[in-house]
């Protein structure tokens, strides 16, 4: 196929060279003034608009920073329901809410899964569809030879002839090329769908297992609390009740951070697309005054090659006990595995064990389990996190690096991973430093 797609070239660059004429550039000094008074103008239009997008960014700056101090104001009353809760029951209702909101994520999740699921199998349908297509037409122009683009060519009875066959081969090859990029993007939408399902899965799954932990510890507490108590029914019916109520409360302050920061990564979003464009403008304003500086010259660039070296992956040291070097040095194991009941950050371990040896690092002892992770500490608003803060969501922890992520060991699917702070209900926030 290389062969016959060799010899087209050669005949269209022979017809081509029949009809073109290469045109004489006119250099002279009137016309090189002109070019550069047409780039200076270039140049200063360029420079107004890129005033009016440093306006603009300034502005949609200003309404980012208005909603994102609304959060506050909602994130605030995010433990009052609990430090009102009675002591001793305080961590029984804490875990009976963390459960709650685990079966509505694991619901909820399932629901996305079969969302993706139908999405998956219509994407892999239609790539399967271009597929058979595909062969059927390699296996055509296989059995039919004499057809192929080159003997079409060859075919020609006349000059005439030959340029009605070269835009007809030229057509069958765009029909080719297209057919091809059709099911090439095909393949990669199924790809990215299966690859989005399968995540999916093993975030149910790992959510199931958490709602197991959190049932165990549950069961714990509920042993002691009824040893310790006689009237245990009723203590056990104020707190079922407590634990509605801080639920209810939970969700509703969820619901009013996610959609503020909705709003805070859409005005994002608008800054940084005027950021880019005044980079772009910028960039290409510079180009054009570099190339009427050179006009008639010409000139040549080296490039350097940014080595990597091979082997294992090293890992530098987390250094002084900050919030923000303990964010950076989590974010060092990013892609390393996630194992059930594991510490380790190179070999495997899952989101506590991540949190517990991450903080090791830097001298602090963090309790064991998430539970506890997310009881320790000093309670913060979402609002005013800061890298280094552990988030808790209910058997679940992550660390906080800023600008609404979280790295945390996810599930056996994708391990350590960045995620959205905000893409589970946010129990708490604990400060350890």
């Amino acid at each position: 196929m290389k062969k016959r797609y060799s010899l087209l070239a050669v005949f269209m660059s022979f017809v081509m060279s029949l009809l073109v004429v290469e045109p004489v550039r006119a250099t002279t000094s009137t016309d090189l003034q002109e070019k550069q008074n047409k780039l200076e103008a270039e140049q200063k239009e360029l420079k107004e608009q890129k005033k009016q997008l440093e306006n603009q960014r300034k502005s949609s700056q200003k309404s980012l920073d208005s909603t994102n101090s609304q959060i506050g104001s909602i994130s605030q009353a995010q433990g009052q329901t609990k430090a009102a809760m009675d002591e001793t029951n305080e961590e029984i209702v804490a875990v009976m809410a963390d459960i709650e909101l685990i079966e509505e994520n694991i619901t909820k999740k399932e629901e996305d899964i079969k969302v993706q699921q139908a999405a998956y199998d219509e994407a892999k349908e239609k790539e399967d569809t271009l597929y058979a297509a595909m062969v059927q037409r390699v296996k055509y122009m296989y059995e039919m030879g004499e057809h192929s683009y080159v003997q079409i060519l060859l075919t020609a009875a006349s000059y005439a002839d030959a340029l009605n066959k070269a835009q007809y081969v030229e057509q069958l090859y765009e029909y080719d090329r297209n057919k091809l990029e059709e099911y090439i993007e095909a393949k990669e939408t199924a790809e990215a769908l299966k690859n989005k399902l399968e995540e999916e899965k093993a975030e149910l799954e790992t959510s199931k297992h958490e709602r197991e932990e959190e049932k165990d510890h549950l069961e714990e507490l509920l042993s002691d609390y009824k040893a310790k108590y006689s009237d245990y029914e009723v203590k056990l019916a104020k707190a079922k009740q407590d634990a509605a109520v801080f639920t209810a409360q939970i969700k509703s302050q969820q619901s009013g951070i996610a959609s503020l920061q909705k709003q805070i990564e859409s005005k994002q979003d608008e800054v940084n697309k005027l950021k880019e464009e005044a980079a772009r403008q910028a960039r290409e304003a510079q180009e054009a005054a570099e190339a009427a500086k050179n006009s008639g010259g010409s000139g040549g660039g080296s490039g350097g090659l940014g080595g990597s070296s091979g082997g294992s992956k090293s890992y530098s040291s987390g250094g002084s006990a900050s919030g923000s070097n303990v964010a950076k040095f989590a974010c060092q194991f990013v892609g390393n595995p996630y194992v059930s009941g594991g510490i380790s950050l190179t070999d495997g371990c899952d989101c506590s064990g991540f949190v517990f040896s991450v903080y090791k690092e830097f001298g602090i002892s963090l309790p064991r389990t998430s539970w506890e992770q997310g009881a320790y500490g000093t309670e913060v608003s979402y609002s005013e996190a800061q890298p280094g803060d552990v988030i808790y969501y209910g058997g679940h922890v992550g660390i906080y690096i800023g600008g609404g992520q979280i790295v945390h060991a996810s599930t056996q699917k994708t391990g350590i991973k960045y995620s959205s702070a905000m893409y589970r209900p946010i129990i708490t926030v604990r400060r350890y430093l």
